[in-house]
């Protein structure tokens, strides 16, 4: 299925970009979070007309994302998680409690979806994080895993 990009994706394209993919991709992700639209003649013709339009709001998501990773690389935060004697996680430290953690900390509206860990936080340690701010601008904070208190 042929769609027309509305916006830079990593690994996808970039605006107004006609590109081939999957009909359930396109349906279900590109054109309902509205990234993309059917690439009809009518609908080609009108993201001619707003491609610069498209490429402001572009660069001003992007400009955001700078301002939020110069304010968050190379920070190291802290989570406190209940953990066995061999030190040991009880669960692991999810995405999502990487965002509350970032919410409440530094007043940023990071979602989930956004995070991810080089590997699964499973034990007591630091762990860099990697966050996709926009497709062109990423991040890396240190989470810093300690113990809560040891249950026997």
């Amino acid at each position: 299925m042929k769609v027309i990009l509305l916006e830079n994706l990593r690994r996808i394209g970039s605006i107004g970009e006609i590109i081939d993919v999957k009909r359930g991709f396109a349906r279900n992700y590109l054109i309902s979070n509205k990234k993309a639209l059917y690439a009809s003649k009518e609908n080609i013709a009108e993201v001619e007309k707003i491609k610069s339009e498209l490429g402001k709001k572009d660069n001003e998501k992007k400009t955001e994302a700078l301002k939020i990773s110069e304010k968050i690389n190379g920070k190291v935060y802290e989570i406190k998680k209940l953990s066995t004697e061999n030190k040991e996680l009880y669960g692991s430290v999810k995405p999502t409690e990487i965002a509350k953690l970032l919410q409440e900390n530094d007043k940023l509206d990071i979602k989930p979806s956004m995070i991810q860990p080089l590997t699964e936080i499973k034990s007591i340690g630091k762990f860099k994080v990697k966050i996709i701010l926009h497709s062109e601008i990423d991040s890396e904070i240190t989470i810093n895993v300690v113990t809560a208190e040891t249950i026997q």
